[in-house]
C-alpha cells in the first residue's frame, strides 16, 4: 500500500476544532497558511494568568467548529451544528461581534472575559504579536489504530490536532523519520521531533467531555507519551488529499520507511 495523505486540517482559531481542507500550499519555514492565526486571550481579572483559552483548561471549546475564508475575510462559528456567529475577524466591528459571543460563551470564567485577537501575521513581512508556527504536525493513522488496540476503544484523530494525517505505513514508523526529509505531494518536509501529548487530547471533540486519559494510556501501553511528529517545510508546494508520502530520494512505491 502506498503511503498517502488521508486528511488535511488547519486550526484558524487556537484551541478550537479543526477545519478540514482538500488541499494546502506550504511555504518553506512556515506552518499551514492561516493556521492558529487567531486566539482568545485571557481577560485581566484578578488572579487570571495571562495566556490563551485552550482545550487543556477549557474543554467546552470542543463544542465549537469553525470555517474561515481568508479571501473575504469571514469567520463562521457553529456550536453543536448551529451557526452562532459570522464576522470579519480582521476589522473592529467583526471582532466586537466575536467578543460578544465569546463573552457569553465563557460567562463566569475565572480567566476573565476573553478577547478575540489576531495573534499572528498572514505574511512574513508584517508584524505579529506571536511567532508564526514553524512546524507542521503529522499523524500516522496506523499508530493511532495501534493506540486504539491498547486503549480498547475508538479514538477520534481530531484529538491530536494534526495538520497532515497519513495512512499506508506501519504503526509508529514515524519515529524513525527524525532528521529525515519527506516528499509530500509537491512539498518537502524535514521531521524534527516527536510530539508529546498533553491533557488537551483527553477532551472528546464531539461531546466536549474529558472521557479519556490519553497521556497516561500512552505511557502505560508504550513507555512514552508521544503520538505523531513535527516537521519543518524545506521546499514549498501544494499538498492534496491522496498525495503520496515517501522519503526524499526514494521511489514512492518502494516505501523505504524505518
Amino acid at each position: 500500500m502506498t503511503a498517502r495523505v488521508e486528511q488535511i486540517h488547519r486550526f484558524p482559531v487556537k484551541g478550537l476544532n479543526a477545519e478540514p481542507l482538500d488541499s494546502v500550499t506550504l511555504a518553506p519555514g512556515a506552518g499551514l497558511p492561516e493556521d492558529r492565526r487567531f486566539a482568545l486571550a485571557y481577560g485581566l481579572t484578578t488572579g487570571a494568568k495571562r495566556g490563551f483559552f485552550q482545550l487543556t483548561t477549557e474543554e467546552k471549546l470542543a463544542q465549537l467548529t469553525v470555517a474561515y475564508d481568508a479571501a473575504a475575510p469571514l469567520l463562521i462559528i457553529h456550536r453543536q451544528g448551529r451557526q452562532v456567529v459570522s464576522a470579519n475577524p480582521c476589522d473592529q466591528t467583526g471582532r466586537m461581534l466575536l467578543n460578544q459571543f465569546f463573552a457569553g460563551f465563557f460567562t463566569g470564567s475565572p480567566r476573565g472575559t476573553p478577547s478575540f485577537q489576531e495573534v499572528r501575521s498572514p505574511t512574513a513581512d508584517e508584524p505579529s504579536a506571536e511567532a508564526l508556527p514553524e512546524a507542521v504536525s503529522i499523524i500516522n493513522l496506523a499508530s493511532l489504530r495501534d493506540f486504539e488496540r491498547v486503549a480498547r476503544t475508538t479514538v477520534d484523530p481530531r484529538r491530536f490536532r494534526g495538520n497532515l494525517l497519513i495512512d499506508g505505513l506501519p504503526a509508529w514508523d514515524e519515529f524513525s523519520w527524525l532528521g529525515k526529509e519527506l516528499v509530500v505531494g509537491e512539498a518537502r518536509l524535514k521531521v524534527t521531533e516527536r510530539t508529546e501529548r498533553c491533557a488537551a487530547t483527553n477532551v472528546n471533540p464531539d461531546t466536549a467531555e474529558r472521557d479519556m486519559n490519553i497521556p497516561l494510556t500512552l505511557r502505560k501501553g508504550f513507555g512514552h507519551m508521544d503520538l505523531g511528529v513535527y516537521a519543518e517545510v524545506t521546499l514549498g508546494g501544494s499538498v492534496r488529499l491522496g498525495d503520496g508520502v515517501a522519503l526524499a530520494g526514494a521511489a514512492a512505491a518502494d516505501l523505504p520507511f524505518g
